[in-house]
């Protein structure tokens, strides 16, 4: 690692609907009207989040560090996997500094789980809530997105050594 290192990581996911349950993102219950089909909680935007950090350290993928064949994964809490890719990142000299997040939903509304949203995850990347952006989109009917058969999140975080 240089004597001050900045690196930039990508991350996206993407989960089925399903009956019953609820849509957690960024571990803030969105929607109760259904569930989301995965192993863990579901959470599309902390899943991104991991990814992106993980990326930025060379690290792997979500599905390397919590595979979904391992039976702790069974309704695991994503933000408490945030967590632990936080601490990861910690551990290799690295801090968040910040990120913004992308979630692409035809029907999930954003706008008023907005705030707690970004303070939820602020909270656990342990930054500022200036520094971390929440915002969604459409595909404006297109693919199984927009016909509401899913929904999916991309995320892009900027980490740095002191």
């Amino acid at each position: 690692m240089a004597e001050h290192d900045t690196r930039v990581g990508w991350g996206f996911d993407a989960h089925r609907f399903r009956a019953g349950g609820a849509v957690v993102l960024l571990g803030v219950e969105v929607d109760q009207t259904r569930g989301i089909n995965a192993t863990s909680d579901g959470d599309v935007a902390a899943h991104a989040v991991i990814d992106a950090v993980l990326g930025a350290l060379a690290a792997g993928d979500v599905g390397d560090l919590f595979p979904s064949h391992d039976p702790e994964m069974d309704g695991a809490n994503s933000m408490e996997l945030l967590g632990r890719v936080v601490g990861q990142a910690g551990d290799a000299g690295y801090r968040v500094e910040n990120v913004d997040v992308t979630v692409v939903s035809e029907s999930v509304r954003i706008a008023p789980h907005r705030e707690a949203m970004r303070g939820s995850l602020a909270k656990v990347l342990e930054i500022d809530v200036s520094a971390v952006s929440v915002k969604a989109t459409t595909t404006d009917g297109m693919g199984s997105i927009g016909a509401d058969e899913g929904i999916a999140a991309a995320a892009v975080v900027l980490i740095s050594s002191p």
